[in-house]
């Protein structure tokens, strides 16, 4: 048995309640053992130490949409890159990852079941894995990365991420348990168009209410498996609200009855509002982006920010999710501000970040939270970031990463 303690520090617990000064948190193997006021501690035999002076102990943190295996580049690397390469460049996603506090991830699409093991079993690090395998799409839809030239730049199918290309009723039916089947442990849907794809747009329309009542439907039948949307325009939403989806991805052009379906339903959102910011900074930074990508991330970046605004307002609850892999990855952390930014408080977005995030993924009675019992992920700041929350952007500013009772960074001096 190993024991670690974590002493003397302001504890942040992910609940949304004040800091704690001078608390201590008491590990056993890979489990909080203790939580408890520094004049309350009595340090175990044998404990390795960490001193948290003048440090902030918080939970560790969880990007609710991310794509591991992939970085969004330009089209010609697109098309000469070999096929496994990816998989290789996805060790160095998942480790910058991991470095910027992020310990848990749900992955929105592109990453199988070969990853994740990687991860469990030590052979990579990485934050722990929800996967959704290959984004269900319909023809011409976001998702089907056709273009008119005749070129596909959809990226490949192999044994382990099924075709998700899919139109009517039953062939998506078939498609979900081929998901499933793959190991998906969340079905991720395109119920609109987007801003990365070639032929379509935010508020298009896909996949009819049956479709995505038949998706939702078929993964019921699995326990504790859910829908994540992909949904921009305000009608897709809707729809993806009606069909009984359990997260909105995106929400860019939400309305006022968007908003009162998802607050009826108890509907989580996940805004990412760094996906289009940062489409346009590759655009004038590395010329990598598709021309009809720049345009539509220019008209969608101040609305979508207006929508998250309104849907928080409302009482819409918000789980930090970035859209990481169409942007750097370890960068994940930019999203903080930017949900300032929508007129959340940094307590509001440090709670989305861990415990709104940990009960989006199901997780909510294993992580997200500082309390006896749960795994042990725990990360540590020498910046205050209920004052200085864009500061957590600098991934040097993580002084310390601990996942699942093991220590992953340690910049503590």
């Amino acid at each position: 048995m190993s024991i670690t303690v974590i002493k003397n520090g302001v504890l942040i617990d992910g609940k949304g309640k004040e800091p704690q000064k001078g608390m201590s948190v008491v590990i056993e193997d890979n489990r909080i053992k203790q939580v408890i006021a520094l004049k309350d501690l009595v340090i175990p035999e044998n404990a390795d130490i960490i001193d948290a002076e003048g440090k902030y102990i918080l939970p560790g943190f969880i990007d609710t949409h991310v794509h591991m295996a992939m970085e969004m580049g330009g089209l010609e690397e697109t098309i000469l890159t070999p096929f496994s390469y990816r998989f290789y460049k996805s060790i160095h996603y998942m480790r910058r990852t991991l470095n910027a506090g992020i310990t848990s991830v749900r992955d929105a699409g592109f990453s199988d079941l070969g990853m994740k093991k990687a991860v469990e079993d030590g052979l990579t690090a990485g934050p722990r894995m929800q996967l959704s395998i290959n984004p269900l799409t319909i023809t011409g839809g976001h998702g089907d990365n056709w273009n008119r030239s005749g070129v596909d730049t959809t990226l490949q199918t192999y044994t382990g991420m099924p075709d998700a290309i899919c139109d009517g009723v039953e062939e998506v039916r078939k498609t979900v348990r081929k998901m499933l089947r793959a190991g998906a442990e969340v079905i991720k849907v395109h119920a609109t168009g987007g801003v990365s794809s070639p032929t379509d747009h935010p508020e298009f329309t896909q996949f009819s209410q049956e479709e995505l009542e038949v998706m939702v439907e078929e993964a019921a039948y699995r326990k504790g498996i859910r829908v994540m949307a992909h949904a921009q325009g305000a009608e897709g939403i809707k729809n993806a609200v009606r069909a009984g989806i359990h997260s909105i991805e995106h929400g860019i052009y939400i309305d006022d009855e968007a908003i009162e379906l998802m607050r009826e339903n108890d509907t989580f959102l996940v805004p990412t509002l760094l996906a289009p910011v940062s489409v346009l900074e590759s655009a004038e930074g590395e010329n990598s982006m598709a021309s009809y990508a720049i345009e539509k991330s220019k008209e969608v970046i101040e609305v979508h920010k207006e929508s998250i605004a309104k849907a928080h307002r409302a009482g819409v609850k918000i789980a930090m999710g970035t859209d990481a892999g169409v942007f750097a990855h370890g960068t994940n952390l930019r999203e903080l501000g930017l949900l300032c930014d929508a007129g959340m408080t940094p307590m509001e977005v440090l709670t989305a970040t861990t415990k709104t995030a940990a009960e989006c993924l199901g997780w909510e009675k294993e992580v997200g939270t500082i309390e006896e019992g749960k795994l042990a992920d725990v990360i540590m700041t020498d910046v205050d970031p209920l004052a200085e929350i864009r500061k957590l952007e600098d991934s040097e500013r993580i002084v310390m990463v601990m996942k699942d009772g093991k220590i992953q960074k340690n910049l503590i001096r």
